[in-house]
């Protein structure tokens, strides 16, 4: 893939990663695989295998982390549910106030989980920014890098979701102004002497 191509993907599936919260299914699975494809070209154009890796590592891990989560959520609830109808039969009240109780004990299990997850893709993805950054010479890389960790960890807080919103857009940039890894010459041979 060429390198103009690679860098335009992994910008735009930046910005699409930085808009999610408009609409989060959607752009967050096309921002992911835009970037993905777009690292792909970059890590093959840098010859650093790593950039592309890191990446792949954190999408999958944040898929991971949704799935665990749906499941936690659904065994959860089922097993609310289930203790709410058993227990409601014998002291309604009582279910009542341990179902609400439970559900929000759900809610921050499921939240927990998210957030752990996210972490480790953060980190991920802040290998690929320090690669990236070291490859092509580009500071604006570490600094997105930083900043999606930062803002992971914090996504507890709403504050974590703007310190994203920024290192995407900080990552776009720097995707954007790339410049094309020096071609390195093949040594010429030596002329022989017979």
């Amino acid at each position: 893939m060429e390198f103009d191509t690679s860098k335009i993907l992994a910008g735009i599936g930046s910005i699409l990663l930085a808009i999610s919260f408009i609409q989060p299914l959607i752009l967050l699975i096309i921002g992911a695989v835009l970037l993905l494809i777009g690292l792909k070209g970059l890590s093959e154009a840098y010859g650093e295998k790593k950039i592309y890796d890191n990446s792949l590592y954190a999408v999958i891990i944040a898929i991971v982390g949704l799935v665990v989560a749906i499941a936690v959520l659904v065994v959860f609830y089922a097993g609310l549910i289930g203790a709410m109808f058993l227990g409601g039969m014998m002291h309604p009240g009582a279910a009542l106030i341990g179902g609400g109780l439970g559900a929000i004990m759900g809610i921050i299990l499921v939240l927990v989980v998210l957030w752990v997850f996210s972490i480790v893709a953060g980190i991920y993805f802040k290998k690929t920014m320090d690669l990236l950054k070291e490859k092509s010479g580009e500071k604006l890389f570490g600094t997105a890098g930083l900043l999606i960790l930062i803002g992971v960890i914090l996504m507890i807080l709403i504050v974590g979701t703007i310190i994203l919103l920024i290192a995407w857009i900080l990552a776009a940039i720097a995707f954007f102004t790339l410049k094309p890894p020096a071609k390195q010459e093949a040594p010429q041979a030596l002329p022989q002497i017979a």
